[in-house]
């Protein structure tokens, strides 16, 4: 009847190390009525948690003694309400915790064409509704567009590079390493990947994007948000979405000077992916024929047990990863 949860332990000093969490036993929770008890089957780890331990995110802080917030894909076990079922699997925000309580309405049902199931998570999770609300809704991303998207190995980056490409467009990514370039041409379909570590990243856009670039995809923000907005082509959309070199630090980076934008006659907007819950069932029913016939997939960096979640996400934050992080629970 216990119910193992990691904790923050303290605030981490920059990237964050395993000693700034801790492991925890508690009381199994006990369901009321209608309430509905979880097991956690899998659960998503993602960089907007740093940006929850530094107090700068949409979703809350988490300090020192709060349970890691997380989504989940879990199983029910017992249910007071009869919109679900034992046995059932759902998504919710379950956390960094074997167990989890809620209410119904805390709870979606996951699809049950989505296998394997910890894709809820990833490609037609969360981040596959990052990409497609980015690239889809907002970028318009058509036939003939030539698009960037730095971190195109990671669970955002690799569901937009095949998003655009289902859709005609020509995708050049970037990556830390070539075993990552090259799983980006060669499983992702993208035509190019820029090695971000041994390349000199000006140069190659150029090179790349003689044209000028369409579409960026800005999940990093820093210095390459600036080198890409002076490289837009005429009426580029930029989608501002994340800030991975920065959230780890304590200030934030000067953003690009606005001529570069204005020069372009651009179209700059900021993707918050909470603004599109309501359309995520829409989302999943356009992309399931192409998962089911092969042509979307998703690399997963997987790791099992609750305790490997702190290496975990400390390799995530170093950059280290190589696919959507999620960790198993036995």
């Amino acid at each position: 009847m216990v119910n193992r949860q990691i904790q923050l332990a303290q605030y981490p000093d920059g990237i964050p190390t395993e000693q700034d969490f801790r492991m925890v036993d508690s009381p199994r929770p006990v369901p009321e009525a209608e309430q509905v008890l979880c097991r956690t089957r899998w659960l998503s780890l993602d960089p907007y948690m740093r940006s929850q331990i530094a107090g700068r995110h949409l979703s809350g802080s988490v300090g020192p003694g709060d349970v890691m917030r997380g989504e989940t894909v879990s199983e029910v076990v017992e249910s007071g309400s009869p919109a679900f079922k034992a046995g059932e699997l759902v998504r919710c925000m379950g956390g960094w915790q074997q167990w989890s309580l809620h209410d119904a309405g805390e709870l979606s049902a996951v699809h049950p064409g989505i296998q394997p199931p910890s894709y809820a998570l990833s490609l037609l999770g969360m981040t596959g509704l990052t990409a497609w609300a980015g690239m889809v809704w907002q970028a318009g991303v058509q036939a003939g567009d030539r698009v960037l998207i730095p971190a195109v190995t990671g669970g955002v980056g690799a569901a937009a590079a095949q998003f655009c490409r289902l859709r005609g467009a020509a995708v050049i990514g970037l990556a830390g390493g070539p075993e990552k370039c090259r799983h980006a041409v060669q499983e992702l379909g993208v035509s190019a990947c820029i090695d971000r570590h041994a390349e000199d990243i000006p140069a190659r856009l150029s090179e790349l994007f003689p044209d000028g670039i369409d579409v960026y995809f800005d999940l990093v923000g820093g210095e390459l948000l600036t080198q890409a907005s002076e490289r837009l082509a005429l009426h580029g959309r930029v989608v501002l979405c994340g800030l991975m070199s920065e959230y780890n630090q304590a200030q934030r980076a000067p953003g690009p000077p606005p001529g570069f934008w204005i020069r372009a006659r651009a179209v700059v907007t900021g993707l918050v992916v909470y603004d599109y819950e309501d359309r995520r069932e829409e989302f999943v029913r356009q992309c399931l024929p192409d998962l089911e016939a092969g042509r979307l997939r998703q690399r997963e960096d997987l790791s099992h047990g609750l305790d490997s979640a702190p290496a975990a996400f400390c390799r995530l934050m170093r950059g280290e990863n190589f696919g959507k992080v999620i960790v198993a629970l036995d």
